[in-house]
């Protein structure tokens, strides 16, 4: 399924919703309480973001922190064409790694969903139902809590009635000794066919209903010096020859499994079968000898270095590419909530990074990389949600661990915010819960699904003795910074479509291909806020993906590019261990830092992540799908010009009239910008 009209509609009502709200509170505003109270609050976030924080480290300057709080590594790009951005990559396959649903499962789930709507509607569900509760939230009723000190609280919407039920029935599921029975006949009849294909393999069965199979021990493992096997596939449609012999697929692994994708699907007894496809992030990757260090020089917290969070405007202070943070921080008195779970699936955290260490905000998380040679930490799926480097090939020109969802959890709120030193995120209270599902050289399509579903709190991970481990803080919000060259496969919208039945919001990097992103997933598939990226001027990047697909364009950074003239690259600072820094009060080089300037879709979507995670702290009677239209009703449009770009450059792309070679890249309905958001 394309397109995103179910939000389309819900824009409207959000923002009907939203005057509503803005015309009740002006009613009983006080005008000069508010303004007192709004320059009081104005003053102090400003200290507290500018690192100045509690008296005893207020106005501490950079030359009197220690070398590793302050230096960073960042590169302003030669060049600002496209030309060296990072292009497409052919999507890759697990070879010998298959993922399939059998279709009476599917029709199960599709029972249980129905009888569990049915039993919570003809329950008539009590007006307490919806008061929070640690009972309600763990069984996903997270935005289904009322306001407080508001006299009873109302009967709940459909919606809520909804999400719960989908929470019910997918804990049932898990559970089920049926779901179990089936998948051990599917085992046997799986077995049987790669048995009479002549080739060796073993089946297991995934919590989420799906079937994983994986033929031929070697098929995902890398050379001793860590590079890459020939065991990643971009040739995937290439088929299964009618004249195919078992030596023939003993000699091309790949062969065999495109033959076995084929036999299954020809069963008819599948709701879908697929190769096991391997995403990567989304940093968009620029040659590292194109550009020079550059030291910063800054008097200030590195909060100066954060254009992306400031409110909108040219004036001191302010940033054409803000997003209104600072804006929300001040005018509604709130900086986020731990009530408010945000799910990373990524490639874990660098727990030792010492923002992320000296966080309140972190809650355990599960490693789900399944293969342990992907895993690079020595074995499979466990508690441990440790990022310990993702380097694919260390023999590539400037290889290094890319730590990305450190950074990407950095701006959503992973790092310790107000504590004087390092960076700010976007919500200084929140709950981040690392999944990891992407290791070295990628993460497999199998292990991205189980990790959806296990953060949306709706199959449990198996612990060391085999004992189920649910995810105590169901994620209200899911972060896809991830991505592959592929139309979005069925397993993965299933597995979206899961989580967000369940009421959880599910936010994707548009990807970084400069191509649109129906061909392109998650953000391509249906169900999900796509995020395309954008420069500190608010015009698309170079190298974001864009299309009807794209929801919402947010600040991505653009490290060729200068435009506040501040002699620093205009990348998006986060959280990541990083090598060849600077000092930027010497100016001298640095082996290795704390902070890094990135650039990419991967570094857009945190950021509607963060604002998101904003308005269910302001509003935390929202559902899911309110949370979702209220941030499509409060975007500033963007010009034609600033979503402009060359034809030639960007097929797929529509001319634009009376400009003969320029193309219109859709950019969603709007820039991220939380000053729309009413008092």
């Amino acid at each position: 399924m394309k397109g995103k009209t179910r939000r389309r509609e819900q824009y409207w009502v959000g923002a009907a919703s939203l005057l509503c709200i803005g015309m009740i509170l002006s009613a009983c505003d006080r005008q000069e309480e508010r303004a007192e109270r709004a320059n009081t609050l104005l003053e102090s976030a400003m200290d507290q973001i500018g690192g100045r924080g509690p008296a005893d480290v207020r106005g501490i300057p950079l030359d009197r922190l220690a070398v590793n709080e302050r230096a960073i590594a960042g590169f302003v790009q030669a060049s600002a064409g496209t030309s060296n951005v990072s292009g497409v990559r052919p999507a890759r396959y697990a070879i010998g790694s298959l993922i399939a649903k059998p279709r009476r499962i599917a029709a199960m789930q599709e029972a249980v969903l129905s009888e569990e709507l049915q039993a919570a509607i003809d329950a008539d569900v009590t007006a307490a139902d919806t008061d929070i509760t640690e009972e309600a939230k763990s069984e996903g009723g997270i935005r289904a809590q009322s306001p407080r000190g508001l006299g009873p609280p109302p009967k709940p919407p459909a919606p809520v009635i909804q999400n719960r039920a989908a929470m019910r029935a997918s804990r049932r599921l898990a559970r089920a000794p049926e779901i179990r029975e089936i998948q051990r006949d599917t085992r046997t009849k799986m077995l049987d066919a790669i048995d009479r294909l002549g080739i060796d393999g073993s089946v297991r069965a995934s919590s989420g209903g799906n079937m994983v199979i994986d033929l031929f021990a070697d098929a995902t493992q890398f050379d001793g010096d860590g590079s890459e096997l020939p065991l990643f596939s971009s040739e995937i449609h290439r088929g299964c020859p009618e004249d195919v012999t078992r030596e023939m697929m003993q000699d091309d692994k790949a062969l065999a499994t495109d033959c076995l994708v084929q036999v299954l699907q020809a069963s008819g007894e599948y709701e879908y079968c697929e190769r096991d496809y391997i995403f990567e992030h989304q940093f968009a990757r620029r040659p590292a000898d194109n550009g020079v260090s550059i030291g910063m020089e800054p008097n200030d917290p590195l909060w100066d270095l954060q254009w992306n969070f400031r409110n909108y405007g040219d004036e001191e202070g302010r940033s054409i590419g803000g997003t209104g943070f600072v804006d929300f921080w001040t005018r509604h008195d709130l900086q986020g909530t731990r009530d408010v779970t945000v799910a990373v699936v990524d490639t874990g955290l660098a727990l030792s990074h010492p923002d992320i260490t000296a966080s309140p905000n972190i809650a355990p998380g599960w490693d789900m990389v399944s293969d342990p040679a992907m895993g690079n930490d020595g074995d499979g799926r466990d508690s441990d949600p440790n990022d310990p480097g993702d380097l694919c090939n260390p023999n590539a020109p400037f290889a290094s661990d890319s730590f990305h969802g450190s950074h990407v959890a950095g701006t959503i709120g992973a790092a310790a915010t107000n504590n004087g030193t390092g960076v700010a995120g976007g919500s200084w209270e929140v709950t981040i819960v690392p999944v990891r599902a992407l290791g070295k050289c990628g993460g497999r399509l199998s292990d991205i699904n189980d990790a959806i579903r296990w953060a949306g709190g709706v199959i449990p991970a198996e612990g060391a003795n085999g004992e189920e481990v649910w995810n105590e803080n169901p994620a209200d919000i899911i972060n896809l910074s991830i991505g592959l060259f592929e139309s979005c496969p069925a397993s993965l919208q299933d597995a979206i479509d899961t989580v967000v039945e369940r009421g959880a919001v599910v936010v994707s990097a548009a990807g970084n291909a400069r191509l649109s992103t129906e061909f392109y997933s998650p953000g391509g598939c249906a169900n999900v806020i796509t995020v395309a990226a954008g420069d500190a001027r608010g015009y698309i990047t170079p190298y974001s993906n864009f299309g009807d697909d794209v929801d919402v364009i947010a600040p991505g950074g653009d490290l060729a590019r200068d435009d506040n003239g501040d002699g620093r690259p205009d990348g998006i600072l986060s959280t990541k261990p990083a090598k060849f820094c600077t000092d930027p009060v010497t100016g001298a080089d640095v082996d290795t830092c704390y902070y890094a300037y990135e650039q990419g879709t991967s570094m857009a979507a945190p950021h509607v992540s963060a604002a998101l995670a904003l308005i269910a702290a302001k509003y935390p009677e929202m559902t899911g799908a309110e949370l979702e239209s209220t941030l499509l009703s409060i975007l500033d449009p963007r010009t034609t010009e600033q979503c402009a770009a060359e034809c030639a450059q960007y097929p797929g792309a529509t001319p634009i009239p009376d400009q003969p070679g320029m193309c219109l890249r859709s950019c969603g309905d709007g820039w991220l910008n939380l000053e729309n958001l009413p008092d």
